[in-house]
């Protein structure tokens, strides 16, 4: 690609750091933000969850919109004279997610620019795919590269499954990990930004993307049975894209399984269909093992968590496979890679 997406820097606040470097190193040590919290569980329990550690007990969108703004002025903080022409792609919890905050995106967006010090007039576009929205965003970025529209784009994802309603929803249907219930998630909130430049491939490039819709998704009502084709397609889009044709060129994989085992069923079955030449097992990163849950938040985070690997030097290899998932089928994956590595390795 001769214009195509360089991500160039990277915000975070998660519950275990409130910048992408502590959080990026917590995640590589293991360290997870895991505590109780004030939702009861089971018996006398309290439910486990990843809260965010923030100065003031903000609550609804006020309090995610602290977390976007947070991950917006970490992700800009090498990088404020690009902000003149800069758009913003605000990812967020799909429209049906039971006990979102954020009820009307545009208002919400207004008010996480005014707490990142940005102006009011800074383009903004919204994505509600949950899980999989990064994904999508980075697709809209591609394009607005490509006619032009841009030089600079900012992805924010933000979420929060710690409310009232959506613990509510998850314990009913009982998706939450706890004592009795052992194929279920931890809750999490989270926000995320990575910084995208237009350009000719020259730091941490995306090389490809795909986007397909799963049938047998989680709990479908016609019961259709997991083949993991959806993913494994869009493993194909994305690996096609950035010249590979199989999934063995991939060094390792960057994933949104949140520890319920119809993901882990998914990622390893699209694996199987991808995968025909013989190598070494493919590493997995899996940061929901240190921050649960956290949605829309995940895509941003993954990404940004494998330019910090790729600039710290501790990735397994140069090509990263990043894959998203959303409960009701939206299957996203991308390819990116370091275009710095490969001149060194030519």
């Amino acid at each position: 690609m001769s214009n195509t997406v360089n991500v160039i820097g990277t915000g975070m606040v998660t519950a275990v750091g409130l910048s992408a470097a502590a959080t990026a190193a917590a995640l590589r040590a293991g360290v997870d933000g895991f505590a109780e919290t004030l939702f009861p569980g089971p018996g006398d329990d309290w439910l486990i969850g990843a809260a965010v550690p923030l100065p003031r007990a903000w609550i609804g969108a006020k309090r995610l919109a602290h977390l976007a703004a947070g991950a917006i002025v970490d992700a800009l903080d090498d990088h404020r004279h690009r902000v003149a022409d800069l758009q913003i792609i605000l990812c967020l919890a799909e429209e049906t997610h039971p006990g979102t905050p954020v009820r009307d995106p545009q208002t919400f967006g207004q008010m996480v620019l005014r707490y990142a010090g940005l102006a009011a007039t800074t383009k903004l576009h919204v994505v509600r795919h949950g899980r999989p929205s990064g994904i999508v965003a980075l697709e809209r970025v591609r394009r607005m590269f490509q006619r032009g529209e841009a030089e600079h784009a900012l992805i924010v994802g933000v979420d929060s499954l710690l409310t009232a309603s959506s613990i509510a929803h998850y314990q009913q249907n009982q998706r939450l990990l706890c004592k009795g219930v052992a194929n279920g998630f931890i809750p999490g909130e989270a926000a995320a930004a990575i910084l995208c430049e237009a350009g000719p491939p020259r730091h941490f490039a995306l090389g490809g993307l795909g986007l397909t819709r799963e049938q047998a998704y989680l709990y479908n009502p016609e019961d259709i049975p997991l083949r993991g084709e959806a993913m494994a397609q869009a493993y194909r889009d994305a690996m096609s894209a950035a010249g590979y044709t199989d999934f063995g060129h991939m060094d390792f994989r960057v994933t949104d399984l949140t520890g319920e085992a119809y993901f882990f069923k998914q990622s390893a079955l699209a694996m199987q269909r991808t995968m025909r030449m013989h190598r070494e097992v493919t590493p997995i990163w899996s940061p929901t093992d240190c921050i649960g849950n956290v949605g829309a938040a995940i895509v941003p985070l993954m990404v940004g968590w494998a330019l910090i690997a790729f600039e710290r030097g501790y990735q397994p290899g140069a090509v990263v496979l990043i894959e998203a998932t959303g409960d009701t089928g939206a299957c996203g994956a991308a390819v990116l890679q370091s275009a710095r590595r490969e001149r060194q390795a030519a």
